[in-house]
């Protein structure tokens, strides 16, 4: 069972950080300007020797695009929590000021991690359970854990200070929006289901390119790379639930437990030069400006072989997907910014003779921010109504009325872990993504390259 528990308290670790001005703020802003925040207090954290005045400046400069369409009354409750909201310069790596802040403020409280993981890791390690308060729910960013066994270790330390109910492993590319778009494309048409399976259905593919190179994370990125930072977190989650099997209801237990057993019966198949793909960026032209090298990029180690585009084919072991590919990619500085997923139905078993024109698989694309749904079908061209052509039937999905982070930190305030990540599922995750890993270290795949602003290399053949 979900605790309800209202959070009085969201405490921000890293609040003089990147993630925190950028996304966290904003999407908290737009969460407190439609009433869904109320009575909430505001407190940040950091290493950094901010004044009061700092901090203020911050929140009140997060907060302006929400305040410009925010109501009267959504103003009056951002110029509030701007007000009343504190800032304490903290070493949460060290023994004894974590606890102290915890004791001090006003439960339950919501700690949001906006850490480098293995800081935040750290810091979990030196708390002891009876410095956590009553209610306290834990945030965490990913990446979660380094592998497997680092997500497993981390895991117990978070068990041990408070319940699994308590902990939200964030994934803000998962919006509650997305999540019941497909869920409810997949199974409250009945003409869809049927075909939904190996029988109809040959490949599925997962890509997000994004048009931007590094743009300044190369502290983080260049030890990372596109696998980890998008491929074992956000986009296996989305193959999750392209392929789980009906849930009886939507909550979070029935729908996560089917995530899970989606992931367990998944993995990445050898040799690995046929089933995935690395590459990084050269020097291109990229929205009208030049690009150097990734290796060339300020912060990068070039002797570390990141790359920037990863790309796998992941099989699902079981009655509904056996020998169907689930290719996921995700690549940077690419010339066209695409994040979808493609559905490629098998073709038809028999064409009447007589037909002439295009005859191809059925498509079914479903696009991620804006969320859109697109079924390319063969009709009679104009004309000739012998001759087969290409149409598409679009809709506009439901987009939620908040920012990603708003979303997630809606589901932290109110206690609904629908959007967070289970702990068995973030192990499971590193599971099917560590052999690669350790094969591209090893040079066994090799690293391609594809120049900034180009289409990046051609897609792998299923």
């Amino acid at each position: 069972m979900t605790s309800q528990t209202t959070v009085k308290t969201l405490l921000i670790l890293g609040a003089s950080g990147d993630l925190t001005g950028r996304l966290l703020l904003p999407g908290l802003a737009r969460l407190v300007a439609t009433g869904r925040a109320a009575g909430l207090l505001l407190v940040g954290a950091g290493s950094d020797p901010w004044s009061p005045e700092q901090w203020q400046e911050r929140v009140h400069t997060a907060f302006d695009a929400a305040a410009e369409t925010a109501t009267d009354a959504g103003r009056d409750a951002l110029a509030a929590m701007a007000k009343s909201t504190q800032y304490h310069q903290a070493d949460v790596t060290a023994d004894g000021p974590l606890a102290e802040l915890l004791a001090g403020l006003e439960g339950p409280i919501a700690v949001y991690f906006a850490l480098p993981p293995q800081v935040s890791q750290k810091a979990c390690e030196i708390l002891r359970p009876e410095q956590v308060p009553a209610g306290t729910r834990l945030v965490m960013e990913k990446p979660f854990g380094a592998g497997e066994e680092s997500a497993r270790e981390l895991n117990r330390t978070l068990l041990s200070l408070v319940p699994e109910d308590h902990i939200h492993r964030v994934d803000h590319f998962l919006g509650k929006a997305t999540v019941l778009n497909i869920l409810g494309l997949r199974f409250a048409n009945n003409f869809l289901e049927p075909v939904w399976s190996r029988d109809h259905i040959a490949k599925v593919e997962i890509i997000f390119d994004e048009d931007l190179a590094l743009e300044g994370r190369a502290r983080y990125y260049d030890g990372a790379g596109a696998l980890r930072d998008m491929i074992q977190s956000h986009l296996l989650q989305i193959m999750a639930l392209l392929a789980i099997e009906p849930p009886a209801t939507i909550g979070e237990r029935d729908l996560r437990d089917a995530v899970a057993a989606v992931l367990r019966a998944s993995s990445i198949k050898p040799p690995y030069t046929d089933s995935t793909r690395r590459a990084r960026y050269l020097a291109g032209r990229l929205g009208g400006k030049e690009v150097p090298d990734y290796a060339g990029e300020e912060g990068v180690d070039p002797d570390r072989n990141t790359e920037t585009l990863a790309e796998v084919h992941v099989h699902i072991d079981n009655w509904r997907w056996k020998d169907v590919p689930f290719i996921l990619r995700s690549g940077k500085a690419l010339g066209t910014k695409r994040k979808e997923a493609v559905v490629t139905f098998r073709p038809v078993p028999h064409l009447p003779a007589g037909f002439t024109g295009r005859d191809t698989p059925n498509t079914l694309r479903i696009g991620f921010g804006p969320d859109t749904l697109e079924l390319d079908v063969d009709v009679n061209g104009p004309g000739d109504i012998f001759s087969l052509d290409r149409a598409a039937l679009v809709a506009e999905l439901n987009a939620s009325e908040l920012l990603p982070y708003g979303e997630v930190l809606e589901g932290v305030l109110t206690g609904d872990p629908l959007l967070s990540v289970r702990g068995d599922t973030a192990e499971e995750c590193w599971r099917i993504v560590e052999p690669v890993l350790a094969a591209w270290a090893a040079g066994k795949v090799p690293l391609e390259e594809y120049r900034a602003g180009s289409g990046g290399p051609a897609p792998k053949q299923a």
